[in-house]
């Protein structure tokens, strides 16, 4: 029998410590309290980060590397939930920070709404 990778996580200060998915959940959790989504989408969210990270076959992921990745998961689940992360996250220095993400966000939407729209043309 093979014994499970053990995935450690650097983090911003150079610290190492075990991986650990409650921590991504935890802060899953925040980001979407009062929002309509499911639970199970949650769970699917962290589990299909956790399962990234294991089949990279890498001992070590920068604590920045699964920032990242939540933030592109939330941006396709709840847009709300993925400022609230990225507003923690990114540590924006002010309030025009935050109000480039929201632009920056608005932006993908409609270059992803105009791409629909062009593939349903295509059929």
């Amino acid at each position: 029998r093979v014994a499970p990778l053990r995935l450690m996580v650097v983090k911003h200060d150079g610290r190492r410590e075990p991986f650990d998915r409650d921590k991504i959940l935890g802060g899953v959790l925040i980001a979407c309290a009062k929002r309509p989504i499911d639970t199970e989408a949650i769970e699917e969210l962290v589990s299909g980060i956790e399962s990234e990270l294991y089949h990279r076959g890498n001992r070590e992921v920068t604590s920045r590397e699964i920032g990242e990745m939540v933030m592109r998961n939330l941006r396709s689940l709840d847009e709300v939930a993925y400022i609230r992360f990225a507003t923690i996250y990114r540590k924006f220095a002010d309030v025009e920070d935050l109000a480039d993400e929201i632009e920056n966000l608005l932006e993908r939407r409609q270059r992803e709404a105009i791409l629909r729209a062009q593939m349903k043309l295509d059929l």
